[in-house]
């Protein structure tokens, strides 16, 4: 393999690895295994959400709703596990929340021919005005069943849950995206759509799956997010919006350049807190995390420009 070729496929990833060297050496702390832990779990929940976004984008769909629906699926929670529902059914409904969120967008797309950028925008304002009625704008906080709670805080031995689930979750969406003949149709619908329709894959089924995969990672990451939090608010979820979309960009430059992949995304979500985390632990002001994050996007679509033009207004 040429030097330009291990340069596109793996060059973000051993930026990466620089990165992770650089803090190390330079940045307080940054190696104690509580901070690491706290990479780790931040890694947990970006990486959950940019999976589903990862798997709308491999259909050449957008979906800029998963923020708010996972926000919306943990006000359901929330609101189910205030009013004395066993956890076990708010869990179930939260995740539900985000199905039926994927569902929709999939439909719109599919059937009414709305573009994933607008039907998604829409489904997003009608997530968060739901999310506020539903809470009046107060968060859920409670003392809340500690079996619950043990989801987003609890430990196997030193390890916490949530980064073990994580590890199982990520092998499970790679294994889906890349040895199934399910990951197979989704890729070939995305990359010409057209010709996919023509083999004989059902490419409407195929988007309509895509959106509801990355609803469904919304409702599970709500899941943990509000067994972590031991709360639940109608805008809880807001700031993943843009790193979830910045991992999945990011991880389109590395292992296979220009095309999401669920292993590029992964490596994406750890990149990006390993950096939001040692510039904090560098004293880095606030600001500087977002002019960084702005930069990752604006370079990671240049690589991946055609992919994302497609997704924003195929009809």
């Amino acid at each position: 393999m040429s030097t330009r070729k291990v340069i596109e496929m793996y060059g973000t990833a051993l930026a990466g690895l620089g990165l992770f060297v650089f803090l190390s050496i330079f940045a307080n702390n940054f190696l104690s295994s509580a901070n690491l832990f706290n990479v780790l779990k931040q890694v947990s929940f970006l990486s959950m959400l940019a999976f589903g976004f990862t798997f709308a984008l491999i259909t050449s769909e957008l979906d800029l709703a998963f923020a708010n629906v996972c926000s919306l699926a943990a006000v359901v929670i929330g609101f189910l596990i205030s009013t004395d529902v066993a956890w076990p059914l708010a869990v179930a409904a939260g995740v539900a929340t985000g199905f039926l969120a994927g569902l929709l967008n999939g439909l719109l797309v599919t059937v009414a021919k709305v573009p994933s950028l607008i039907s998604t925008l829409g489904t997003a304002s009608i997530a968060n005005g739901l999310a506020f009625m539903i809470t009046g704008g107060v968060a859920f906080v409670g003392r809340w069943d500690p079996n619950f709670l043990f989801l987003g805080r609890g430990k196997l031995g030193p390890i916490p849950v949530i980064i073990l689930f994580t590890l199982v979750l990520f092998l499970i969406v790679l294994t889906l995206s890349t040895q199934t003949r399910t990951g197979v149709h989704l890729q070939a619908t995305g990359e010409n759509e057209e010709a996919a329709r023509r083999s004989g894959i059902d490419t409407r089924r195929a988007k309509i799956i895509g959106l509801v995969l990355s609803g469904l990672a919304a409702g599970i990451t709500a899941v943990f997010l509000v067994a972590n939090l031991s709360s639940a608010a109608p805008q809880m979820a807001g700031d993943f919006l843009l790193n979830g979309i910045a991992a999945t960009l990011l991880g389109m430059t590395m292992f296979t350049p220009a095309k999401p992949n669920i292993l590029g995304t992964f490596v994406g979500s750890l990149i990006i807190v390993m950096l939001s985390n040692g510039l904090v632990l560098l004293g880095a002001q606030y600001y500087i995390q977002d002019i960084m994050l702005g930069i990752i996007i604006i370079l990671s679509v240049a690589v991946s420009a055609s992919v994302l033009k497609r997704a924003a207004f195929a009809l």
